[in-house]
């Protein structure tokens, strides 16, 4: 069985949930869909919890009422018989009174991720009336009875494997099985959602879970680029990448995918690909464990990074000097993208500046303190292995008129990184392009 993801785009429009099932029924063969809030929803939700925290519900209630309209207008483009429509619009109708709800009690951030959830629901309702309405036999499987987290708010493999086992095993016979990504309950059986890669994750997690024949993420591109298609010419879909070459790019820059949520796949060692719903045949891009050995695969970038570099003769070869310096960013739960050391100094770049001011006082106990700002991170990959002889030749030439502050290579088999100016940002990645790519 196949996992096929759609997004909000995806299934934005009646016009585009109709695209969606011909995708998804097109091989005959059964399939496991999960499925984003419709565009622009999820917006509209964390609006109406932001007029209720504020303890406005006259606001709530207007984005509730515009985003009521939108979903009512849907149901006579979506569906052709009147048993449908009604059956919908009494569904739409209990959801929105629902929300209407939240705006004559208390407000608490529990009520805000049922809020949210909401969206996942009502676009997964809709999709499994509409395959109904065709005659194709869906079943609508509800994520909160076996998606959820543990303690430490990450998922647990374990469980979702027993619950969804047994709820497949109720369910046998279907051709569609259709889901809610995003959204799960919490260790203590509140509603929560997933955070990071969001729906993406959840069909990461099913798969693993069915030992799916692959995952395939359907989005509004053609797959991942060899380059960032909005700054640089001609930039090419990849066909193939590793599983940690694909964490690497999604991690320094490339929005289509979240580095974390493919892990499950990787593990299990499920394919995952990542294809286009406005051009159903283009190739896409495959994530597996397979390695193209000497290839470079692409370039990413990271915007809004801060350089920090504290030097200090006295301290810096001192036991435990490291680790004082590090547990002063863990204390502010910022991460650490790049780090270089030299005698006297270490310099460091991070991608959240809120607490930078703080940091800054403590690092200062230690050293002198300088801090750059509006940095970028330019990361090349592929398989950069230290055996492959001449690659670093290549990476440098193309970046030799670009002003470097730092770089990092050897923490990871798969990329190079350069620190950079945001400034020289674009000349960098078209460089790269020309000289790797040709």
């Amino acid at each position: 069985m196949k996992v096929m993801k759609f997004g909000g785009t995806s299934v934005g429009t009646p016009m585009r949930m109709k695209e969606v099932t011909n995708l998804v029924t097109k091989s005959g063969e059964p399939v496991f869909v999960v499925l984003s809030a419709m565009a622009g929803t999820t917006n509209s939700l964390v609006e109406i919890s932001d007029y209720l925290y504020k303890k406005n519900p006259d606001g709530a209630n207007e984005v509730i009422n515009n985003l009521e309209q939108k979903y009512l207008r849907h149901i006579s483009e979506l569906y052709s018989t009147e048993q449908y429509q009604t059956l919908t619009r009494d569904f739409l109708k209990e959801e929105f009174e629902y929300l209407r709800s939240f705006t004559k009690e208390l407000f608490t951030s529990f009520e805000e991720k049922s809020i949210v959830a909401q969206g996942e629901l009502m676009s997964t309702n809709m999709m499994v009336n509409y395959m109904k309405e065709q005659g194709i036999n869906a079943v609508l499987l509800n994520a909160l009875d076996f998606m959820r987290t543990d303690k430490n708010a990450e998922p647990d493999p374990i469980y979702i494997k027993e619950k969804l086992t047994a709820i497949m095993e109720q369910n046998q016979g279907a051709q569609v099985y259709i889901t809610q990504g995003f959204i799960c309950r919490n260790a203590y059986g509140e509603v929560d959602n997933l955070q990071r890669g969001g729906s993406d994750y959840t069909a990461s997690l099913i798969g693993a879970a069915l030992n799916a024949e692959e995952i395939q993420i359907w989005t509004d591109i053609d797959g991942m680029h060899n380059n960032d298609p909005r700054i640089v010419d001609k930039t090419q879909p990849i066909h193939q990448l590793q599983f940690e070459e694909a964490a690497e790019l999604a991690y320094f820059g490339a929005k289509i995918l979240h580095p974390t949520c493919i892990q499950p796949a990787k593990y299990a060692g499920i394919p995952v690909r990542l294809l286009n719903t406005m051009d159903p045949e283009a190739e896409g891009t495959t994530i597996s464990n397979v390695t193209e050995y000497g290839k470079i695969k692409a370039v990413a970038a990271k915007d809004n990074i801060t350089s920090i570099k504290i030097k200090s003769s006295r301290m810096l070869l001192a036991t435990g000097f490291l680790r004082k310096v590090f547990e002063i960013f863990e204390s502010y739960q910022t991460p650490i993208d790049m780090v270089c050391t030299s005698e006297v100094a270490v310099s460091m770049s991070i991608d959240n500046s809120s607490h930078l001011g703080e940091i800054m006082d403590e690092l200062k106990k230690y050293g002198t303190v300088t801090v750059d700002t509006n940095m970028c991170i330019i990361c090349v990959v592929g398989d950069l292995d230290w055996s492959n002889i001449g690659f670093e030749t290549k990476v440098m030439d193309a970046m030799k008129d670009i002003p470097v502050r730092m770089i990092s290579y050897g923490g990871s088999n798969y990329n190079i990184s350069f620190l950079i100016r945001e400034e020289d940002k674009k000349r960098a990645l078209q460089n790269l392009s020309n000289q790797l790519f040709k």
